[in-house]
């Protein structure tokens, strides 16, 4: 039990004891960590049980302060100031803490229960690589999957590939007009981008052509309709729906080159999956799904052939689930996968990690689930995020204006060797570490800026900030981490040290100001693990390291280790900088980020 619910457990017992006629079962107790410019550990608020008891905050304070210094063992002393109480923590609560937990390296992880949770996350398109639009969802998702499994849930992370669809077609018929047979192995480009480079040759053909019906006298909603390449594409579709053989096997090979290409950035991103879905395996599901939602006259079906779905009751307006011609559209796959992910693992509950330009999308998906009685709609939570930009503006894959993850890799990994370089910290690094170095640096520092921000709100990534040896930061992290492992090397003690080289030690000196105040944030850390769960938030995580890094910087300011009064100094101090330093692993570890011993 963190620190701040034995406090608020403390309090509510002090409270039924000394006013035992009244009923406090309305009225939580607040505990907040005090105010620097205050004195103690933690505070009470006691503004909500003032006017229940009818008492001044300076004597309800005085009484709750005295019991709980007297009663409880917890308390050194207490403070009262304008309505709150300010309780100073006893040492050797913080002394004990250290002993029990300085080198568990699964502190404040939650034990294994049966709750059984999936996260979606990238979903990528077969037509392109992936961009950096991509990023924050991937590292979004891959980092709530690991936070919710510390917290003790069953995770399946869940890869749904959008592999069918027009938008694949599209590639598939510029290859065919223009690409004379070029395959990866004959241009030496990844698959992923070879793709990607012909749906961008797909729209600039289709721009040409509706520009060229547009001069013949054709209004632009006619001359897009009537393109050449746009009907060749809607042809193809219903080619692949109809499983004729040399589209499905042109669809096949172009598609083998994407997955490979996807494999090889996955690998270097370091994320996973458990499962993979694919669309085209799904949609017919959709269909089934999509007749019996007739059958049930939940849908209805238009003159044209096309079944759509009447939400206007809700709010919300009609919605096409099955175009005319047979066809499936995006909603119709997302009806199939849904049913499908629940069936394979019975899941509590199903995340969908997806920019919020898909809201509305994901809300009518949950209704129509619900209408037609699928027992996966309750489950289904939309983990919403604000889309994220370069300095230069939005990006636009079909006018190839993306900057696609392998190269912002690229760009970071060289920023991370320039940076390295100019402050002259290559020396006594192989080749192959200082490679390896970059990578962890530049990598870190671009997820850590990507996940830092709250995934709701929008944000602008800028590369040079987010590598900042000063700012806020994987790599002033990194280098808090690397630091305290210099300082354990000098002193020959192992990261992960017997715990019985401190067990002989005993409090014989009080805590100092900076001791305390590194043990205090070290102690909170459960409390920010399992907030970061509950909100689907690991930014909550990257705050609270930047933060810890901060603090360890100005302990390390303030208390020397190699020259301090005496050795229990010196054995207390190791243990707190070797607990930083195990929290600073656990948390970045998982946002998927790395910590150095040496940079």
């Amino acid at each position: 039990m963190t620190l701040a619910a034995q406090i608020r457990f403390a309090a509510e017992d002090a409270l039924t004891h000394l006013f035992p006629e009244a009923s406090f079962s309305d009225l939580p107790v607040t505990v907040n960590q005090t105010k620097p410019e205050f004195q103690g550990d933690y505070t009470i608020v006691l503004f909500p049980f003032v006017k229940l008891l009818r008492m001044r905050p300076d004597e309800l304070g005085r009484q709750l302060g005295t019991y709980l210094v007297e009663n409880t063992g917890l308390f050194a002393s207490f403070e009262v100031v304008s309505g709150f109480l300010n309780l100073t923590v006893r040492d050797h609560y913080w002394f004990s803490f250290l002993l029990n937990h300085f080198n568990d390296p699964h502190f404040g992880e939650k034990a294994k229960h049966d709750r059984r949770i999936m996260v979606e996350y990238s979903s990528p398109n077969t037509n392109k690589p992936l961009h950096f639009g991509h990023l924050r969802n991937i590292f979004l998702g891959y980092a709530v999957s690991e936070v919710l499994k510390a917290n003790g849930h069953q995770v399946v992370k869940a890869n749904l590939v959008n592999d069918r669809g027009i938008h694949i077609c599209k590639s598939m018929i510029a290859w065919q007009r223009y690409a004379n047979g070029a395959t990866p192995e004959s241009t030496g480009e990844k698959g992923d981008h070879l793709v990607g480079d012909y749906y961008v040759r797909f729209n600039e053909a289709y721009k040409a052509e509706v520009a060229g019906l547009m001069e013949k006298g054709m209004d632009e909603a006619t001359a897009e309709k009537e393109a050449p390449i746009m009907k060749e594409a809607q042809e193809m579709l219903r080619k692949w729906e109809a499983n004729d053989p040399a589209t499905r096997q042109l669809w096949e090979k172009m598609n083998g080159w994407v997955y490979e290409g996807f494999h090889k950035s996955y690998q270097r991103l370091g994320v996973d999956f458990d499962r993979w879905y694919y669309e085209s395996n799904t949609y017919l599901l959709g269909k089934n799904i999509v007749e019996e939602g007739l059958a049930k006259s939940v849908l209805f079906r238009k003159d044209d052939g096309s079944v759509w779905i009447d939400l206007t009751e809700e709010g919300l307006d009609q919605k096409l689930l099955l175009r005319g011609d047979g066809t499936s559209v995006y909603i119709t796959q997302d009806l199939g996968t849904a049913r499908l992910k629940h069936s394979d693992y019975q899941l509590d509950q199903s995340i969908y990690v997806i920019a919020d330009e898909q809201n509305y999308h994901m809300q009518v998906l949950k209704l129509i689930l619900k209408k037609l009685g699928e027992p996966c709609a309750d489950g289904i939570f939309h983990l919403s995020y604000g889309m994220v930009e370069l300095p230069s503006g939005r990006m636009k894959s079909r006018e190839g204006t993306v900057v696609d993850a392998d190269d912002m890799m690229d760009e970071m990994i060289r920023l991370a060797k320039e940076q390295t370089e100019q402050a002259g910290k290559t020396e006594g690094f192989t080749e192959e570490e200082l490679q390896r170095l970059y990578e962890m640096i530049g990598l870190g520092a671009l997820k850590f800026y990507l996940l830092r921000v709250d995934p709701r709100k929008k944000m602008i990534f800028d590369p040079k900030e987010s590598i900042d040896l000063h700012g806020f930061t994987a790599t002033f992290i990194q280098y808090a981490h690397a630091r305290i492992c210099s300082i354990l090397r000098k002193e020959q003690c192992p990261l992960s040290p017997d715990s019985t080289r401190f067990q002989s030690l005993t409090l014989q000196q009080p805590f100092a100001a900076g001791e305390k105040k590194l043990a205090v944030i070290l102690e909170q850390y459960p409390t920010v693990l399992e907030a970061a769960a509950t909100e689907y938030n690991p930014s909550a995580l990257c705050n609270y390291a930047f933060q810890l890094a901060q603090q360890f910087n100005s302990f390390y300011d303030e208390h020397s280790i190699a020259h301090a009064e005496n050795e229990e100094k010196k054995q207390l101090r190791l243990m707190l900088i070797i607990m930083t330093a195990s929290i600073l692993r656990h948390a970045m570890h998982l946002c998927g980020i790395s910590l150095p011993e040496k940079m």
